[in-house]
């Protein structure tokens, strides 16, 4: 099943989706698909017209692939312009991804405060792509394609503080557009940007991470290529602070991502 088939599963029936194995980040499901499904479940629920503004996600464990998951829902609250919704992947009775999100209307506002330029890159193709390797590369990067533009690829002992590129999903056989279920995945299936400081292969994995959509968003297919920047801004002690941010091909801001990541190298 590729990302639409699963987004459409979640539609569907969320009390019982199957991700496969062949979204597989070790011993996990991965965390962008994980955070993208509950979003959708979430979104299900909430009025039109009120796009979402903030998630906040909290990896609370590793979501098994090929067992069942449950997608539930409940709406804290529902004001005039803001709902507050909170969705939860359970699975095996356990809680697995929990998202806590805010979504709301636009108001008339005297304040209008253009983002900051894109960064300046290396055009696509000039730029060296992750290949996807059966049983060196995590599973789900057979499906999202990344280029490095910024810094260096994991475990290659590159100290810099930024690390991206360009990113976008990897088939290309029909455009769709894309949504916020998508750029969830963009943005985190770039691993932690710490692992390029180590010069061997170690784990790392998010705890918890917030992300904030700039809306309205601009218009993207599937066939785009989004350009990501993360920068660490602390790291010690097996746990790293990162804050990210996603452009669209035009330097248009979509999304601003933060993360806490566990390293354990």
């Amino acid at each position: 099943m590729g990302f639409s088939e699963l987004l459409q599963a979640v539609r569907n029936n969320p009390q019982a989706v199957v991700i496969p194995a062949f979204w597989g980040q070790g011993r996990a499901s991965f965390g962008g698909l994980m955070a993208a499904l509950v979003y959708e479940a979430m979104r299900a629920q909430v009025p039109a017209g009120r796009p979402p503004r903030s998630l906040a996600i909290t990896f609370v464990g590793p979501a098994e692939p090929d067992v069942p998951v449950s997608f539930q829902v409940e709406v804290l609250r529902e004001g005039k312009a803001v709902s507050q919704v909170l969705g939860r992947a359970v699975q095996n009775g356990q809680v697995v991804t929990l998202v806590q999100g805010s979504f709301g209307s636009g108001r008339d506002s005297r304040i209008s405060v253009a983002a900051a330029a894109a960064p300046q890159a290396k055009a696509v193709q000039d730029c060296q792509e992750l290949p996807y390797i059966a049983k060196v590369t995590p599973e789900f990067t057979r499906f999202l394609a990344m280029r490095w533009a910024f810094g260096g690829m994991p475990f290659t002992n590159n100290q810099s503080r930024e690390m991206g590129g360009w990113v976008r999903l990897r088939d290309d056989s029909a455009a769709e557009p894309v949504n916020e279920a998508h750029l969830l995945a963009l943005v985190d299936a770039w691993p932690p940007a710490v692992l390029p400081h180590l010069n061997a292969p170690a784990p790392g994995s998010s705890l918890t991470w917030t992300i904030e959509f700039v809306q309205p968003m601009v218009e993207l297919s599937t066939l785009d290529w989004c350009l990501y920047r993360a920068e660490i801004e602390h790291a010690r002690d097996g746990y790293g602070h990162i804050a990210a941010a996603l452009w669209a091909p035009g330097g248009e801001l979509l999304a601003i991502s933060r993360q806490t990541v566990a390293v354990f190298g």
